[in-house]
């Protein structure tokens, strides 16, 4: 351990990252900036020739920081995980999906350990961060990485990190974000508390890798189930002809005791749609049922039939159907001013405007081309916004509120607007146009 511990303080312990996306790109960068040399893995070709040629698969994240890492030969990238015997501190940011059946989907980590076990040499680190269920670590990874006869803690060390990344967050990024912290044993906790805090300005230590891993999901219960919250106000304040924003902004005046969420389309991203099932999944093996997650998924599920509710609604007071109807969405991505549309609410909408028969476009400056993915199958370009389509539409869809938008501009040529994001509050004229949905 003093070897490792020795090597990671002077910066001299090469960090290898496996996965190169939205968690562990970043991370690299962070790594890098912070001194250590570098090997970044994956199993996309595309990604690290993307990388080795200067060019960003992910908007957001810049190319300068990899660009000069490779400039002083201190990052490679590679498919060749046989390369893993050169790292020190193997972390692995691996994508952790859901089955159709809403249960853990666990394939990517396991095969990732399977292929660090049969490289695992004496004096390694491994750290997952990998948004999980309680227990991955100890019951899952340990018995693959023990396989050789190495013991944990004396051998090599395992510990437990979760991402907490926020695309698109100016104020808040991988190096400033506090990060938790757990180990299998004191040793392998002493370890990554090292590593991490070369790197990171904060660290938040705590007794094991399943308090780490529970830390990770509460994290994200705590937002779906706040979003539900609002997502099923905003609806019950629509029948009441009240304006949930606006009064959601008057609760937010109160200094103590409340913390403002926002209703929307529905839930998007790589964490809140997913990560509350997998402790929901874990639940069962104690008899025990998580109702208060179970119904917050069923609610914000049920989002985008609400938003197309609202919208067929809007239609039929114009003497319209859905049916036939031209429909224009602004927005894919999951938030605003990203790239990234992973579990987007956009492709259900789509997708029930669609069954419903109404033509269907969409806009979003961050994604220019849509590409079949694992829930949906569209293949669409971006259409550029112009005072002729946007007066061709039988109606335009806010529901990703990017901050290019000219709202004013958009609500002035649009013959109807559904806003699913509060994006047209500052409008001051063609109110009348606007339905809240």
């Amino acid at each position: 351990m003093n070897e490792l511990l020795g090597k990671i303080q002077k910066k001299e312990a090469t960090v290898g990252i496996i996965g190169l996306g939205y968690v562990g790109l970043p991370l690299l960068i962070r790594f890098g900036e912070a001194g250590f040399p570098l090997i970044g893995f994956d199993v996309d070709s595309r990604k690290v020739n993307d990388l080795l040629h200067g060019q960003s698969y992910i908007k957001h994240i810049p190319m300068q920081s990899i660009n000069d890492f490779f400039e002083r030969k201190q990052l490679d990238v590679t498919i060749s995980f046989e390369r893993l015997q050169e790292a020190d501190c193997i972390i692995i940011c691996v994508p952790t999906p859901l089955t159709e059946k809403m249960e853990p989907d666990l394939r990517f980590v396991t095969d990732t350990t399977e292929t660090v076990a049969k490289y695992l040499r004496t004096g390694q680190l491994v750290v997952l961060e990998s948004t999980t269920y309680p227990g991955t670590t100890e019951e899952l990874m340990l018995p693959m990485l023990q396989q050789k006869g190495m013991q944990v803690g004396r051998d090599f060390f395992l510990a437990f990190s979760p991402e907490r990344e926020d695309p698109g967050n100016q104020k808040f990024h991988t190096g400033n974000i506090p990060k938790v912290v757990g180990g299998v044993t004191p040793e392998c906790l002493e370890c990554a508390k090292t590593l991490y805090g070369s790197a990171l300005s904060e660290i938040v230590p705590v007794s094991s890798t399943r308090v780490a891993e529970l830390t990770k999901l509460l994290e994200n219960i705590y937002r779906s189930v706040n979003i539900a919250l609002v997502n099923e106000l905003k609806m019950l304040a629509q029948r009441m002809g009240i304006d949930i924003w606006e009064v959601i902004a008057a609760a937010a005046t109160k200094p103590f005791g409340f913390t403002p969420f926002y209703p929307g389309p529905g839930l998007g991203g790589h964490c809140i749609p997913i990560d509350p099932f997998y402790l929901s999944w874990k639940a069962r093996e104690y008899d025990f049922t998580t109702r208060f997650i179970q119904l917050a998924g069923e609610v914000n599920v049920g989002m985008p039939y609400y938003v197309l509710e609202r919208t067929a609604e809007a239609l039929n007071s114009r003497k319209k159907c859905l049916n036939g109807s031209k429909i224009l969405v602004l927005g894919v991505a999951y938030k605003k001013d990203i790239d990234d549309d992973r579990e987007s609410p956009t492709y259900a909408i789509m997708e029930l405007l669609l069954k419903r028969g109404a033509q269907v476009f969409y806009n979003d400056p961050h994604i220019p081309k849509l590409k079949p993915g694992r829930k949906h199958q569209f293949q669409l370009e971006s259409l550029q916004l112009t005072e002729e389509v946007l007066n061709d539409m039988d109606a335009v869809m806010i529901l990703t509120d990017h901050s290019t938008y000219d709202y004013e501009w958009i609500v002035k040529n649009a013959t109807m607007v559904i806003d699913t994001r509060n994006a047209t509050k500052e409008v001051r004229e063609g109110k009348e146009k606007i339905v809240k949905a």
